[in-house]
């Protein structure tokens, strides 16, 4: 439910779906001219030339990589029909093995003509994407058996395939499709159904497979020799005979038989070397300054993004498991990408269109840290590539006259000249992240911190959807000193619901900010602070009374007793939030929340008080200026009530061990941000988190990830 990023508002900069749009141009090389060298900038296309043989290596490690798409377990005894088995979240191995890692080597060779792009490619890739398969079936000799371990395991040890490739070139990129043959090797093993005694594992059976593949990247120059990319496939390699495992001991009626269907979406992250060499137009040049006698005619505005997470968690402290724990040693990742569209109607009337692709999943699914540590992660996630649409809004200013300013083009915003004084009225379907809680230096997950209680105030529980939107309406009042705004949206049916409730007139979020905007005496440096109220009226439950329902004996699972006593409650709260610049490269920030902590929490996170704060560093003292360095810290409670409900074994939006041990849960975060390129960012980030849920029984824990981020 990464109600983040809809929560980030994410009105950065952002490249992706909209690359394959916004780069197109014409033009193409005379057959009476040499070509260009890299130096020639008078005669270079404006679409690199990527002709000539390449190889690189490719890899990803967890399963939003492909271990959740890997195929159907099946498991019968063969005096019966085959039935299904297993479970297809991968939740059931409760760490074993839960880390999957797939990486390998590629080579071909292409062909351009104009800036189209075509020719073949073959890769190899070893992996250890693992599928568990298990099974309580009555009447099958399964009774008994801990549903989390895996009775019979298959697991793919090398993939590989070859395909023609078709792509368009435009400026530093080259994007293109892929389709063609794939195959992988599967092998069978066994295990004891005893986890006391766990036998090592048994290789029964290994069945080679082979199929079709169809894929897209895009893939970045970074230099003449050197390339990045990302790339999604998806392979469907069929269906195998039935394969003979035998007897398993400990398990009656065998002997035992299993079937695998196979189908993977897998991302991968790309390094492409190109020993001939590229051609390559010149970097694109610092957007222009508006000019009302041009820029304000072009009534349209194409942008976009991409950004993806690999993050994986070691071993930690974890005497037990509960529904939503946070599993140790495993890896996962997240893709989004988005297009911002945006048409100017008239010269104070926009409409804007966000249309998004996500892919992949949190550690533990986006569950088990109240601050969760990857905020592209979301609870609405999908082991493929899902089509949202994220935005659809209409934004109308009115200006009050005086001073203007030049807006230049932008995600989320056509290049305009406006009233710097003015009312702006938003309507439709947006996140309040976009409008709220803003902060230079970490409210933006794609490229600042990851931690949810970094990036936003962790007690604001505003109301969205599971992906983190909202509809409603937005107003604002700005000066060039402060600006206020409020906003009233619709809110879920229900906590943690991905159904927005219809009944506005009777429930609904409301929230109002007022933002000074100041510069700091003596250091001559601009800041801002931003005071927040809120207040949502929505069906939610009373913690303290269902704890008193439970401990009653009237409900047999504290859970029912929540989902039984719900009826329209209100949650009211605020935040403190500040952002300040102390030099030409150095920022802080701050931010310190509250909510009542009475009924539950709705939407964003399982946390009552939230107190965070950091550094951001540009790199211009050591020759980076355009490089980011990232500190923060955070430490989230919960109410006397709310922690009372997570010991009797209540699960929360996010959090949920069954039992509770309570302690704060503290989180610190850094990272590094690389610019590559204006439009590419590689990052490097930490993070170690102390009480995960608030359990001192677990943890601490060290969390590790790598972030690729482009934008257009």
């Amino acid at each position: 439910m990464s109600r983040w990023r809809r929560a980030t508002g994410r009105l950065g900069p952002g490249a992706g779906v909209a690359t394959l749009l916004a780069g197109l141009s014409t033009g193409a090389q005379g057959a009476d001219f040499a070509p260009p060298t890299p130096h020639d900038a008078t005669h270079l296309p404006s679409f690199g030339t990527w002709a000539g043989g390449y190889a690189g290596w490719q890899g990803s490690a967890g399963d939003a990589f492909g271990g959740f798409g890997f195929g159907s377990g099946m498991i019968s005894r063969r005096s019966v029909p085959e039935f299904r088995t297993g479970d297809a979240t991968g939740r059931n191995d409760a760490g074993r093995n839960a880390i999957t890692a797939l990486g390998g080597l590629f080579g071909g060779y292409a062909w351009q003509t104009g800036p189209f792009v075509y020719g073949l490619e073959a890769d190899v890739d070893a992996s250890n994407l693992k599928r568990p398969v298990s099974s309580t079936t009555p009447g099958f000799g399964f009774e008994g058996l801990d549903p989390a371990f895996p009775l019979i395991r298959a697991k793919a040890d090398v993939f590989g395939t070859a395909r023609a490739r078709i792509g368009y070139a435009f400026e530093h990129y080259l994007v293109y499709a892929t389709f063609g043959l794939a195959g992988a090797q599967v092998r069978f093993h066994t295990n004891s159904p005893d986890p006391e005694t766990e036998s090592a594992p048994a290789l029964r059976r290994g069945r080679a497979f082979l199929g079709l593949s169809l894929g897209a990247g895009i893939e970045y120059a970074i230099t003449e020799k050197f390339a990045l990319g990302l790339e999604y496939r998806y392979l469907d390699l069929g269906r195998s005979g039935r394969l003979d495992l035998g007897t398993i001991p400990g398990v009656t009626g065998g002997p035992f038989s299993a079937r695998a269907s196979f189908t993977s979406n897998q991302v991968l992250a790309r390094l492409s070397w190109y020993p001939g060499g590229l051609v390559l137009p010149p970097e694109p040049g610092e957007v222009a300054p508006h000019d009302p006698d041009t820029a304000i005619s072009d009534r349209v505005s194409l942008h976009g993004q991409t950004t993806f997470v690999d993050q994986g968690v070691s071993g930690f402290r974890s005497p037990y498991l509960g529904p939503q724990s946070l599993v140790p040693r495993q890896a996962r990742a997240t893709l989004t990408a988005t297009a911002f569209l945006g048409l100017k109607l008239t010269d104070n009337t926009e409409l804007y269109y966000n249309p998004e692709f996500d892919q992949g999943f949190g550690l533990s699914r986006t569950l088990g840290v109240a601050g969760f540590v990857n905020g592209e992660a979301q609870k609405a996630g999908a082991p493929f590539p899902k089509l949202r649409s994220q935005r659809y809004f209409v934004r109308q200013t009115f200006g009050l006259g005086g001073e203007t300013e030049d807006v230049p083009d932008g995600p989320n915003q056509v290049a305009t000249r406006r009233d710097i004084e003015r009312v702006t009225v938003v309507a439709g379907k947006f996140a309040l992240g976009d409008f709220f809680d803003g902060n230079a230096y970490a409210h933006d997950p794609r490229v600042d911190f990851l931690n949810w209680s970094l990036w936003a105030s962790g007690a604001y529980d505003f109301p969205a959807n599971l992906p983190g939107f909202t509809q409603g309406v937005m107003v604002e009042y700005t000066r060039k000193e402060f600006a206020i705004r409020a906003a009233y949206t619709q809110v879920p049916k229900e906590p943690s619901s991905n159904v927005l409730d219809p009944r506005i007139a009777q429930k609904g979020g409301a929230t109002v900010e007022f933002e000074e905007r100041h510069v700091l005496p003596g250091l001559d440096q601009p800041g801002k602070i931003r005071l927040g109220l809120f207040t949502n009226v929505a069906r939610t439950a009373n913690y303290r009374e269902v704890v008193d329902l439970a401990q009653a004996g009237l409900f047999a699972d504290i859970n029912d007793a929540a989902t039984a006593s719900r009826r329209d409650r209100r949650k009211s709260g605020l935040y403190l939030n500040l952002e300040q610049a102390v030099a030409s490269q150095v920022g802080v920030f701050a931010r310190a929340s509250l909510n009542d902590g009475r009924n539950e929490s709705l939407s964003f996170a399982d946390i009552d008080r939230s107190v965070s704060g950091g550094v951001s560093l540009k790199g211009g003292a050591w020759g980076r200026p355009d490089d980011t360095v990232g500190i923060g810290a955070a430490i989230n409670t919960l109410s006397r009530s709310h922690r009372d409900f997570f010991a009797n074994g209540g699960l929360g939006l996010v959090i949920g061990d069954g039992r509770l041990s309570y302690r704060a849960e503290r989180a610190t975060e850094a990272y590094y941000a690389l610019s590559l390129t204006k439009a590419v960012t590689v990052s490097a980030d930490y993070q170690f988190v102390a009480n995960p849920a608030y359990n001192r029984d677990r943890g601490p824990a060290h969390f590790f990830a790598v972030r690729l981020h482009t934008d257009f």
